[in-house]
């Protein structure tokens, strides 16, 4: 069973979404994903400033299997990427609750994140994969 921390909340297409408490809030691709992607070897982010809506495709991951798109989980302004990933994209298979984060985006509509699951919910979905 993948790593799915309890604090964050979760997209059907396999982000995961952090508050920063400051109106800001981290994505990522789950543990699972990245487990179904296999070995990154290149990330291309939005760039900071960009707008993206909920549900929209706004970055890709590559692996030696499959490139994949990431979607945004909410709505609003990338407002930091995570430039690490340039030179390590490994980081997304090795912690990808952690250093291996993709972008920070300022919520336009903070309600959106009612959409998305808990960690319950995710482990459902997942399961029925």
């Amino acid at each position: 069973m993948s790593n799915i921390p309890s604090e964050l909340k979760y997209a059907t297409s396999h982000e995961w979404v952090r508050a920063e408490g400051d109106g800001t809030y981290t994505v990522g691709i789950t543990e699972h994903a990245q487990e179904l992607l296999g070995d990154m070897v290149f990330v291309d982010l939005p760039d900071v400033g960009d707008e993206v809506d909920a549900g929209e495709d706004c970055a890709v991951a590559e692996s030696v299997k499959a490139a994949s798109d990431i979607y945004a989980p909410i709505g609003g302004e990338i407002v930091a990427i995570n430039e690490e990933l340039e030179d390590s994209p490994e980081s997304v298979n090795n912690d990808p609750y952690g250093d291996g984060w993709l972008f920070r985006v300022k919520a336009s509509d903070e309600s959106e994140l009612e959409n998305l699951l808990d960690a319950e919910g995710y482990a459902a979905n997942i399961d029925e994969d």
